[in-house]
């Protein structure tokens, strides 16, 4: 469910409005975008950090390929950002739960209050499966408090329980039950947007599991985005 299927209708326009000297990409898999955002960072004179506990690909010959344009963190995400400088555009698509993104979302807040301007931000799964559900990687990385009943058994569409046998994405710790308080991406996006003094603009695209934007409302591309997301067909 990577997040490169928006790259041609909607991240590569957006980039090319907000031209960010400065990207975080949380959850990497296999590169398939972060070879794309480092492509532009190598023309651009950016730079890409992406934080990733188990990227799927080659970190070294990037780094020898990208040079200063990439830098990787081989952490969770909530551990790694503290240690971000300022960023113009982040694009979150790793523990899709929610307290690991709103606490995300509150990293970025924080990088905000000190840098003076809130960024770009893209979120991916914020339909089903992981819109009002949680997913956990490593389900003990979550405060108990926090963390739903779970287990590892699959999804279908339509079906609010789990599948005992196969179903989608049975291999990682699914919440047992969809919906309800502090559960599923799109959650932990909501309660963000609901607590924040930031002056922001939310956008949502339903295809491909759904990409949401938060951006701030007097940002220059705000102007440009209804066109680039009226004309994505997506």
């Amino acid at each position: 469910m990577s997040m490169h299927r928006f790259w041609d209708k909607v991240i590569k326009p957006m980039i090319i409005a907000v031209q960010p000297v400065n990207i975080v990409e949380i959850g990497s898999l296999t590169g398939l975008n972060t070879f794309k955002l480092l492509d532009y960072c190598q023309h651009a004179d950016a730079r890409c950090t992406v934080i990733d506990p188990a990227p799927q690909f080659d970190v070294e010959l990037l780094k020898d390929y990208y040079g200063e344009a990439f830098c990787m963190l081989r952490e969770l995400s909530l551990q790694a950002m503290p240690k971000l400088e300022p960023y113009d555009m982040i694009l979150i698509d790793g523990d899709h739960n929610w307290y690991t993104v709103y606490h995300e979302l509150k990293q970025v807040e924080e990088m905000a209050q000190s840098a003076g301007a809130f960024p770009v931000v893209l979120l991916h799964d914020i339909d089903w499966p992981y819109g009002r559900r949680d997913m956990y990687y490593f389900p003990e990385s979550i405060p108990a408090d926090y963390r739903q009943p779970n287990a590892k058994q699959g999804l279908e569409p339509g079906n609010p329980n789990l599948v005992p046998n196969g179903g989608f994405n049975h291999v990682v710790s699914n919440a047992v039950l969809e919906h309800g308080e502090r559960n599923g991406v799109l959650a932990a996006i909501e309660d963000f947007l609901r607590e924040t003094e930031f002056d922001l603009t939310w956008h949502q695209l339903h295809s491909n599991n759904g990409l949401g934007i938060i951006m701030p409302t007097a940002a220059p591309v705000s102007r440009v985005l209804p066109y680039i997301l009226n004309t994505s067909g997506l």
